[in-house]
């Protein structure tokens, strides 16, 4: 068996595997920026393939620059997705040399923090770009729905994915590890074109709704909204319009906050 990741080795199957069709994340993403008055210049943090990036710089007009640690994504984007400036960087320690006026952290992106580190040191690489009353907005998993819910854990779960000819086959088994407050993914791929199996491991951070205000509230933020639903990964998905509702219950966790000036250091420079 090999290790790797398939999907993001190969992002074209990420997107085959990820359909978005109807752009529902820079949507949703672009509803709370205008929403909020964000201004035009916009960072991307874990851009991927550059869907959402490159849909906030078109249809948006937005002046976007996308950051991920996958070579293969970047490359991806840039060829398939143009537009955005995409850069090769690490959500805990990127620096643009340059001021944003808000930051969007899609699919979960924001939960690859895994320790307490790593989140203040995300916070604080946000807090340095962002211009005052800038704005953070984030869509993830939440954390609050594993408490006694067990449905994402009843697994493996099987999927098939055709491509190109070829029948790819993952199972998928998620499992908590409670110390270091890990949602845990183990993914083992087959395929019918004889290749060996490839195993991937990935984790993101469980973060409770409590525990993700107060570091943002340390972190100079005012949380403005905080809810599970409707979103662009939500069943049923968001849809122009709707607003937000007040719980936390569901499997996603959305939110937008707003830098105070008091606690701003952004670059004023463009």
């Amino acid at each position: 068996m090999t290790a790797g990741n398939l999907l993001t080795d190969r992002p074209e199957l990420y997107e085959v595997r990820f359909p978005d069709p109807e752009h529902l994340a820079a949507r949703w993403a672009e509803d709370i920026l205008l929403r909020h008055g964000a201004g035009p210049r916009v960072l991307d943090v874990g851009c991927g393939t550059g869907r959402d990036a490159a849909w906030l710089h078109h249809r948006a007009g937005r002046e976007v620059t996308g950051i991920d640690t996958s070579e293969a994504m970047l490359a991806h984007a840039r060829s398939h997705h143009p537009g955005p400036g995409y850069r090769l960087a690490d959500m805990r320690d990127f620096d643009l040399q340059a001021a944003v006026d808000a930051i969007v952290c899609l699919d979960s992106a924001l939960l690859y923090c895994h320790t307490n580190d790593d989140l203040t040191a995300f916070l604080a690489r946000c807090r340095a770009h962002l211009t005052p009353g800038g704005l953070l907005v984030a869509e993830m998993r939440n954390g609050a729905f594993f408490l006694g819910n067990t449905e994402l854990l009843d697994g493996p779960r099987t999927a098939t994915l055709p491509w190109h000819g070829i029948t790819y086959t993952s199972r998928t088994t998620l499992y908590v590890d409670h110390a270091a407050q890990l949602l845990r993914r183990r993914r083992i791929w087959t395929a019918d074109d004889g290749s060996p199996p490839q195993e991937q491991r990935s984790a993101w951070r469980l973060l409770f709704p409590q525990e993700l205000r107060y570091f943002l509230t340390t972190a100079g933020f005012e949380v403005l909204a905080l809810y599970d639903g409707p979103g662009p990964r939500t069943e049923p998905p968001w849809s122009e319009g709707q607003a937000p509702r007040r719980a936390a219950n569901s499997d996603r966790l959305h939110l937008v906050a707003r830098l105070t000036p008091l606690h701003s250091n952004g670059r004023q420079h463009s």
